[in-house]
C-alpha cells in the first residue's frame, strides 16, 4: 500500500510484512470460491450479489448484498475526496475556494474540509454524467487511468533502483533522537559560523528564549545535539536491518530512532511538545490492518459487472485471479523496498512534517514526483468510476429480484439496461458521504460490510461443494471445501481484528435487513444451499427421531387437525385452527388436513383449491405448519388414509383434533357421526391421543382475550396427564391467559375428600401448574328417582324401536318427537335436569312406574356399593397385571362376553364414580347396567352445570367406544348427555401414555 501524504508505511518491514502477508491469501481464497461459483452457470447482472442470493438463499443474499452496496458506494466517495485531496495540497493548492494559506490546527482542516466538500461534488456530478451516458465510455477512461496506474508503480521501480546509484537529497533534521517539525527554521543546526562569529538559528530561537548564547534554553535542547539524517539512504544503505522490527505507538509519542543515543532525564516532563513530530493516533495491529484492508476490496470490481461482460464466466476467474497475483507482489515488493530505502522515522511521519511536508513515494520515484501524484490522482479517479459503475448495477439486480418491495423501483432503467434509477440512488448517497468529508468514523464499518460479504462468497462455495448439489458443476476446477472454509474463517477474524465492536454494528444491521427480508420480501425459490442444508438437516434429525419414541419431557402435542370442507371446498370449521393455534405452545407438529369423496384423476382441480383454501386459512390463523388433502371413494376411507399416511418417519402426529359432529341426531346425518366414532377407534387403536371440542363455533378467535374467568377441568379418571398439560398450553396464548385453572375430581360417600384436595394438591405442585382444586362428592342420596325413570323410559322405547324394525328416518323422528316433548316435562317437575337432552314424555314415565317391578328398581340402587378411596397419588399407580400403555388408559363400552355376570360398577374399580369410563356394558342390549350409566351421565351433567356453567371451557375424559358397532348410538347419546348445556367443552382421550412428569 502506498501512503500519499508524506508516510508509505505506518510501520516498518516486520510489522508491514505481517500485516499484508494475511490479506494477499484471504483475497485469493476468497477469489477461487468466487471462481468457482461464477463458472456454474451464467451470471448475469449482480456479481456477487448474484452468486450468494443463487446460493444462499434471497436473505443472505439480499442482507450482504445490501451492504455490499453500501460499502462500495461510501468507497467511491473515499475515493473522490482522495483525489480532490490530491488536488487542493499536490497539484493546484491555489484553486482552494476556502484559503488554507495562513492557517493551523482547526481552521486549517476546516477550511480544507470544506473544498474537499466544494470540489467533490463538482467531481461526482462528472463521473456521474460519464457514467450515465454509457459504460463505455468508463472502459475507455479504465484504460488511461491504468495506464497512469502502472507508469506510477514503474516511477517507484526505477527510484528504488536509482537510489542505489545515486540517492535523492531528502534531510530529516533530529534533537538528540527526536524528529523535528521541519517548518519554522532553515538550517538543521543550533549556530552557524559567520563573519561576524558564531551566531544563532532559527532553531534556536524555538528552544530558548532569545537569540544570544547565554540565553536560557530548553533542558532536552541544551543537552543533546543536532544531527541532520538522509530520509532516503537507498537500497545498499543497510537500513533495513534496523527497519526490520517496528514499534507501536500511542497517541502523543515521540517518533524518535530509537537506536540512536539521546541524554533525557526520564522525570523530566515534555517541553516544547510542538516542535517534534507526534504520533497522531495510537497504532497497534488490528488497526493497521484496518487501514491498509481498502486496497484490497476492488477484487469484486470485475463480478460486480459481470452483466456486461461478454464471457462472463472465463473473464471474472482469469481477471480476478491475475489481478489479485499482480497486486500482492506489488504491495509484497514495495513493503521490502521501502524499508530497504528509507529510515524509520520518515516511515512513521504520518504526514511529512519532518521533510518539509513532501510526498516521500514522489521523492522516491523517478524521474519525477509528478509522476506519483498524476498517476494516484487519476487511480482515485478510476476507483471511483468503477464504484459508481459497480455499485448501480448491483443495486439494480437486488431490485429486480423485488426481495426489498421498497426497492423495486430502482430496477428499472434505460432501453438499454442501464440502471438510471439506480445510478441517482447511488450518486445521492455517495453525496452525504461527500458531505461528510471526514470518513474516518465511517471506513471501519464499510470494510466489515466487505469482509463479510468476501465471508459469505466462501460459506457459498463450501456449502454447494459440501452439499454435492447434482446442479454444482463449475468449470473452474481449482478449488475445496477445505479452502472455501479457511478462506470464511480469514474474513471472519479479520473483521474481528481489525474492530470487534464494527464487527458486531455490521452483524446486526446485516440481521436487521436479513429479518426485514424474510418478513416483508417475496418468496423465492432459487435452489440455494440453505434449501439444500435444511432438507440434510431435516433428514438427519428424521433418522435420528426414528431410535425410539420421545421421552415424557420432551412430549408435546403433534397435532392433526381435521377439518370438512363444503362443495366450494371452503373449510366448514375455521375456528379449529383458532384452537390449533392456542394449543401450539408446545411447539410441535402441525398437520391440517381434510378428506374429499371421488377419484384422484377426476377431482384435482377440487383438491389444488382445497389445499389452497387450508393453506390460506392456516396463514390467516397463523398456523405454522403443513397441510395435506386425501381423498378416496368415501368419506371413511379418506379420513383413515390422513390418519395412517400423515407424518414422516419419526415426525408423526400423536394426538387428533376433530370436531364434535353437529346436528348428529338429524336422519341425513347418520353416516358423519358413524364416521366420527369410527375415527375414534382408530386413534384408540393406534394409541393417539384426541381431542374432541364440542360447539366449536362458540370458541374464540385469536384475535379475542379473556380478561378473566376459569378453564375448569374435570378429572374422571387420570389419561397420562394430558388434562393437566392442555389447559397449561392454552395459558400460554394470549386468549387465555388471563384465565385461572381450576381441577375438579369426583368423590364418593366413603372418601377421604380433605385428603383426596390435599393429595391432588401436592401432585399440582409437584407438576410446576398452578390451580385451584376442588373435590365434587356425589353419591346415592344425591340421585334422584325421577331421573331414572326418565333414563331407563328413554332406554326402553330406544329398544323397542328397534325390536320393530322401523326404518332408520322414521326411528330419528320418534326419539325426536319423544326427546321434544318429554323437555318440558322434566323441566316442570326437575328443575336440576333442565340441560339434558335425553328425556321422555309424562305418559311414559307413568308406564313405566307401573310396569317396574320394585326389585328392579332396587337392584339400580345395589350397584352403587361404596368403593376405596381415590387420590391422585393411586391413579398414577399401574393397575395390576401386565398391559400395554394403550390398555392402561383403554376406556370401552363393551362387557364380558364369557357367560360371567357384569360386575357391579362400584366393584369393578377403586374409582366409584369413575366407573362409567372404565366399565365395559353391551350397549346394543338394554340392561340395567346402561340405564345406571346414562343417569350417572345425567346427574354428572347436572354437577358440571352446577360448578362450571360459567367457565370459559370445560376439559373432561372422552370414553372409548363400544366394541359392537350396534351401541354406537348410544355413545354419542351418551357424551351428548354429559356435556349438554355447556358452552365450550373439550373431549380429551389419551393416547396410552404419559405425557407429563413432575421430575426435571
Amino acid at each position: 500500500m502506498t501512503r500519499l501524504e508524506g508516510e508509505t508505511e505506518p510501520s516498518p518491514t516486520h510489522s508491514s510484512l505481517l500485516i499484508v502477508s494475511p490479506l494477499g491469501p484471504q483475497t485469493m481464497l476468497t477469489a477461487i470460491s468466487m471462481s468457482a461459483i461464477a463458472t456454474n452457470g451464467v451470471v448475469p447482472a449482480g456479481g456477487s450479489y448474484y452468486m450468494i442470493s443463487r446460493s444462499l438463499g434471497p436473505e443472505f443474499g439480499g442482507a450482504v448484498g445490501i451492504c455490499f452496496y453500501l460499502g462500495t458506494t461510501f468507497a467511491g466517495a473515499m475515493y473522490i475526496l482522495g483525489a480532490i485531496e490530491l488536488l487542493l495540497i499536490y497539484i493546484a493548492p491555489k484553486a482552494a475556494i476556502f484559503p488554507l494559506e495562513g492557517l493551523e490546527g482547526a481552521e486549517a482542516e476546516a477550511a480544507l474540509l470544506n473544498n474537499m466538500r466544494v470540489y467533490g461534488t463538482i467531481l461526482l456530478f462528472s463521473m456521474a454524467t460519464v457514467v450515465f451516458v454509457g459504460v463505455k465510455y468508463v472502459n475507455k477512461l479504465a484504460l488511461v487511468f491504468l495506464a497512469c496506474v502502472i507508469l506510477s508503480i514503474l516511477a517507484v521501480y526505477a527510484g528504488v533502483i536509482k537510489t542505489g546509484i545515486d540517492p535523492p537529497e531528502f534531510p530529516v533534521c533530529l534533537l538528540g533522537n527526536r524528529t523535528l517539525v521541519w517548518k519554522t527554521f532553515d538550517v538543521c543546526a543550533k549556530t552557524i559560523e559567520s563573519a561576524n562569529g558564531t551566531v544563532t538559528t532559527q532553531l534556536w530561537r524555538m528552544f530558548c528564549d532569545s537569540p544570544l548564547l547565554n540565553a536560557t534554553c530548553d533542558k532536552y535542547f541544551t543537552a543533546n545535539n543536532i544531527s541532520q539524517i538522509q530520509g532516503i539512504p537507498g537500497v545498499t544503505s543497510g537500513i533495513l536491518t534496523e527497519n526490520l522490527f517496528g514499534t507501536y505507538y500511542e497517541k502523543g509519542d515521540l517518533i524518535a530512532r530509537n537506536y540512536m543515543e539521546s541524554a533525557e532525564d526520564q522525570d523530566d516532563p515534555l517541553t516544547n511538545a510542538n516542535r517534534y513530530v507526534l504520533a497522531d493516533i495510537a497504532s497497534y495491529f488490528t488497526l493497521l490492518v484496518g487501514i491498509y484492508f481498502p486496497s484490497v476490496t476492488g477484487i469484486m470490481a470485475g463480478s460486480n459487472r459481470s452483466g456486461d461482460l461478454r464471457d462472463a464466466q472465463k473473464s471474472i476467474p482469469v481477471g480476478t485471479i491475475a489481478a489479485i497475483t499482480t497486486t500482492s507482489f506489488v504491495y509484497m515488493s514495495s513493503v521490502i523496498l521501502f524499508g530497504a530505502c528509507i529510515e524509520g522515522v520518515v516511515l512513521r511521519d504520518k504526514f511529512g512534517e519532518g521533510v518539509h511536508g513532501n510526498l516521500v513515494i514522489g521523492t522516491l520515484a523517478w524521474p519525477s514526483p509528478w509522476v506519483i501524484v498524476i498517476g494516484s490522482f487519476f487511480s482515485t479517479c478510476g476507483a471511483g468510476l468503477q464504484s459508481l459503475t459497480g455499485a448501480p448495477r448491483l443495486m439494480q439486480a437486488i431490485a429486480k429480484d423485488g426481495i426489498v418491495p421498497a426497492l423495486r423501483i430502482f430496477g428499472h432503467g434505460k432501453a438499454n439496461g442501464e440502471p438510471t434509477w439506480s445510478l441517482l440512488l447511488t450518486a445521492c448517497i455517495c453525496e452525504i458521504g461527500i458531505l461528510i468529508a471526514s470518513l474516518d468514523a465511517v471506513a471501519p464499518i464499510l470494510s466489515m460490510f466487505f469482509l463479510m460479504c468476501y465471508m459469505f462468497v466462501n460459506l457459498a462455495c463450501a456449502l454447494q461443494t459440501l452439499l454435492r448439489t447434482p446442479n454444482w458443476r463449475p468449470r473452474f476446477k481449482f478449488y475445496h471445501w477445505a479452502l472455501s472454509f479457511l478462506g470464511m474463517s480469514l474474513c471472519l477474524t479479520l473483521m474481528f481484528l481489525c474492530s470487534w465492536y464494527y464487527a458486531i454494528i455490521a452483524m446486526l444491521i446485516a440481521g436487521s435487513i436479513y429479518k426485514y427480508i424474510e418478513f416483508a420480501g417475496a418468496e423465492k425459490e432459487w435452489g440455494d444451499g440453505i434449501r439444500g442444508l435444511s432438507l440434510s438437516a431435516a433428514r438427519y434429525a428424521l433418522m435420528r427421531l426414528e431410535e425410539g419414541p420421545p421421552h415424557t419431557k420432551n412430549w408435546r402435542p403433534q397435532l392433526l387437525t381435521l377439518v370438512s370442507t363444503d362443495s366450494e371446498q371452503n373449510i366448514e370449521q375455521p375456528r379449529l385452527l383458532s384452537l390449533t393455534n392456542q394449543l401450539k405452545a408446545g411447539k410441535g407438529l402441525t398437520i391440517v388436513g381434510t378428506a374429499l369423496v371421488g377419484s384422484y384423476l377426476e377431482n384435482q382441480e377440487q383438491t389444488q383449491r382445497a389445499e389452497q383454501a387450508l393453506r390460506k386459512l392456516m396463514e390467516t390463523e397463523k398456523v405454522k405448519g403443513f397441510c395435506q388433502v386425501t381423498v378416496s371413494s368415501n368419506l371413511r376411507d379418506a379420513t383413515s388414509h390422513l390418519l395412517q399416511a400423515s407424518g414422516l418417519g419419526g415426525l408423526k402426529h400423536n394426538a387428533v383434533l376433530v370436531s364434535w359432529p353437529r346436528n348428529w341426531r338429524q336422519g341425513d346425518e347418520h353416516q358423519t357421526w358413524r364416521n366420527f366414532v369410527e375415527l375414534v377407534r382408530e386413534t384408540t387403536a393406534a394409541h393417539l391421543a384426541m381431542l374432541v371440542p364440542k360447539n366449536i363455533a362458540a370458541f374464540p378467535s385469536n384475535g379475542e382475550r379473556f380478561t378473566e374467568g376459569h378453564i375448569d377441568v374435570w378429572w374422571i379418571v387420570h389419561d397420562g396427564g394430558m388434562l393437566m398439560l392442555l389447559p397449561f398450553l392454552l395459558k400460554q396464548h394470549k386468549v387465555w391467559r388471563k384465565c385461572k385453572i381450576r381441577i375438579f375430581t369426583v368423590a364418593q360417600l366413603d372418601d377421604n375428600s380433605i385428603q383426596m384436595k390435599k393429595d391432588l394438591t401436592t401432585f399440582l405442585y409437584h407438576l410446576r401448574i398452578e390451580a385451584l382444586v376442588e373435590v365434587v362428592e356425589m353419591h346415592d342420596s344425591d340421585i334422584s328417582a325421577y331421573t331414572y325413570e326418565k333414563t331407563l323410559v328413554m332406554e326402553q322405547r330406544s329398544q323397542m324401536l328397534k325390536q320393530i324394525n322401523l326404518t332408520k328416518n322414521e326411528r330419528e323422528r320418534e326419539i325426536q318427537s319423544i326427546t321434544d316433548s318429554s323437555r318440558g316435562s322434566i323441566r316442570r317437575k326437575n328443575p336440576a335436569a333442565v340441560t339434558t337432552q335425553l328425556s321422555v314424555t309424562e305418559e311414559p314415565v307413568a308406564a313405566s312406574k307401573e310396569e317396574k317391578p320394585e326389585e328392579e328398581v332396587q337392584l339400580i340402587h345395589d350397584n352403587t356399593t361404596p368403593t376405596t378411596p381415590a387420590t391422585p397419588a393411586t391413579l398414577l399407580t399401574p393397575t395390576e397385571g401386565a398391559k400395554s400403555p394403550g390398555e392402561q388408559v383403554q376406556m370401552t363400552w363393551t362387557e364380558k362376553c364369557d357367560g360371567e355376570p357384569a360386575k357391579p360398577p362400584g366393584a369393578a374399580t377403586p374409582e366409584g364414580i369413575k366407573d362409567i369410563f372404565n366399565m365395559k356394558p353391551e350397549w346394543e342390549n338394554l340392561n340395567q347396567s346402561n340405564v345406571r350409566r346414562m343417569h350417572t351421565a345425567l346427574r354428572l351433567n347436572e354437577v358440571i352445570i352446577k360448578k362450571s356453567s360459567e367457565a370459559k371451557l370445560v376439559l373432561l375424559n372422552m370414553p372409548g367406544p363400544p366394541k359392537n358397532r350396534s351401541g354406537d348410538e348410544n355413545y354419542m347419546e351418551f357424551l351428548e348427555v354429559l356435556t349438554d348445556g355447556l358452552n365450550r367443552v373439550l373431549l380429551v382421550r389419551g393416547g396410552g401414555r404419559e405425557v407429563i412428569t413432575i421430575y426435571s
